[in-house]
């Protein structure tokens, strides 16, 4: 995504939020999201600021959590361990794929929690009446993961493999992350390439997509509830920024719940299972 803020770069408040981001959230990286926020001038430091207390205490993550449980969802084959083996995938590279498709499976859900709650201060800044809840257990850790392929570095087959997962976000292609890990396994990703796209736009998907939105937006003004009356510091963003993010959002309430979708039905692929349904134990593998 263009315009954005790498967290190799990052300092200060910007690099102290992505820090605290990781560790909440329980994955070894902070999304585009995030990193186009904190491009934006005090957008992201303000909206930390106003609903980090939602996910300090974990009611933001397990609302979320909860948000995803037993989605219907699509599938395609299961890949045969002897392909797996063909396309020389030992099984620390097969445990790799499970982690990085944990880890969509587990974060997507929070990024879109964390969005709505962002839009709804931006759009409806009224005070809610605060509700008491009590601190619930943060997400356990996820494993290291390989980095995102830097897609102008990929021979041009990859990278057009790569662009068919791509959706718009704000006239720019934006291929997710997902796919960018994967892409260090070239024969997989090719694979995908040519069976995943019919199954993320089948009906059975589409109705995924439209019931993890449905819940979401549901939870959101629960877990607002919780929060405390918006910070003076730092101030609210220039009308711009926030409009921007609220164009910025709607693909990630594109990409987000195909995310979960999509590492689902990998997930399912890899380990042979069928008639796949996320669970806990998914999104928080031993």
């Amino acid at each position: 995504m263009s315009g954005d803020i790498d967290e190799a770069t990052a300092t200060g408040e910007v690099a102290e939020i992505f820090a605290e981001v990781r560790q909440l959230w329980g994955v070894p990286y902070v999304s585009a999201i995030h990193r186009f926020m904190a491009a934006q001038p005090s957008l992201l430091e303000w909206s930390w600021a106003a609903v980090a207390p939602a996910f300090h205490n974990g009611v933001a993550q397990k609302a979320a959590d909860q948000c995803a449980e037993g989605l219907d969802l699509s599938s395609i084959d299961p890949i045969p361990s002897e392909v797996l083996a063909a396309w020389d995938m030992s099984e620390a590279d097969r445990k790799a794929v499970l982690d990085i498709c944990a880890s969509f499976i587990r974060v997507s859900p929070i990024n879109m929690m964390f969005a709505g709650l962002t839009a709804t201060l931006l759009t409806e800044p009224s005070v809610p009446t605060k509700t008491t809840i009590e601190p619930v257990d943060l997400p356990a850790s996820l494993p290291p993961l390989p980095e995102m392929a830097d897609l102008t570095g990929l021979p041009s087959g990859q990278n057009d493999a790569l662009h068919l997962f791509a959706s718009d976000m704000v006239g720019k292609p934006f291929v997710p992350g997902l796919y960018r890990m994967l892409a260090h396994w070239p024969n997989l990703m090719m694979h995908l390439a040519v069976v995943l796209p019919p199954r993320l736009a089948d009906d059975r998907s589409v109705a995924a997509y439209d019931e993890l939105r449905a819940r979401i937006d549901a939870a959101v003004p629960g877990v607002r509830a919780t929060l405390p009356p918006e910070p003076r510091y730092p101030p609210r963003p220039i009308d711009e920024a926030g409009q921007h993010f609220l164009e910025i959002i709607k693909t990630y309430r594109k990409t987000s719940p195909e995310m979960v979708v999509a590492s689902s039905i990998i997930q399912a692929a890899i380990i042979g299972a069928r008639n796949w349904t996320i669970t806990h134990s998914d999104r928080n593998p031993t």
